[in-house]
């Protein structure tokens, strides 16, 4: 659940930035108020499986290095070395509390 709330966090980061940068649009705001619903819900649903500061964690996690991957990928972001570096030093964040927590 915590990766599908992740993944709709991205759609919904997609949406806001084409919202904010292109048309005003049904479809535009779909996936910006869609994608934000939709990772909440799954978000809170997740808590009854996990702690919540492991999944709010992981889905912060996910969500932020998604973001920045899709930016770079389709918007154009810099591509640059700190830029990924950076964003792989989350991921192993995320993945490193996941790790150590019971």
């Amino acid at each position: 659940m915590v990766f599908l709330a992740a993944v709709s966090e991205i759609v919904g980061v997609v949406g806001l930035k084409m919202y904010s940068t292109q048309k005003k649009n049904v479809g535009n705001t779909l996936l910006f108020v869609g994608g934000f619903g939709c990772a909440f819900a799954l978000l809170y649903a997740s808590f009854q499986f996990l702690q919540l500061s492991i999944a709010y964690a992981v889905w912060i996690g996910m969500g932020t290095a998604g973001g920045v991957l899709v930016n770079m990928i389709y918007f154009g972001e810099s591509r640059n070395m700190r830029r990924i570096i950076s964003v792989l030093i989350i991921v192993a964040g995320v993945t490193g509390l996941k790790a150590v927590s019971a």
